[in-house]
């Protein structure tokens, strides 16, 4: 098998999959915790969900952070290079809706990410 080590490969290796997008587009918002998520993207699984949280941790996209309480609190939330991918979900977002749009698609609203404010 070939290996093509170009940008939309890379791109693809740290970003793609079915819950990523959804993820990010939700980390962007605010932070999160685990349980969250499943109130957020409901049909997701508790395995693909830790999954692709701890594969977006090891690319340095999302943060994890562990509360020493009782019970124990996680929280994720953008690393500044996730930061940098907020653009990204934005253009995902405005050329999604357009399709929407242009093929009539139904859809519960337009949504566009936004950069927390420090």
């Amino acid at each position: 098998m070939v290996n093509y080590n170009t940008g939309i490969n890379i791109f693809m290796d740290i970003a793609g999959g079915k819950w990523k997008g959804l993820i990010l587009f939700f980390l962007s918002q605010q932070s999160v915790r685990t349980k969250e998520f499943y109130e957020l993207i409901p049909g997701i699984t508790q395995k693909v969900l830790i999954d692709q949280l701890k594969q977006l941790e090891r690319d340095g996209l999302v943060r994890r952070e562990i509360f020493k309480e009782v019970p124990p609190k996680v929280e994720y939330s953008l690393t500044d290079l996730g930061e940098s991918f907020i653009p990204v979900l934005n253009t995902m977002c405005t050329w999604g809706n357009d399709y929407a749009r242009l093929k009539g698609i139904a859809k519960e609203q337009q949504i566009c990410c936004h950069q927390k404010e420090s």
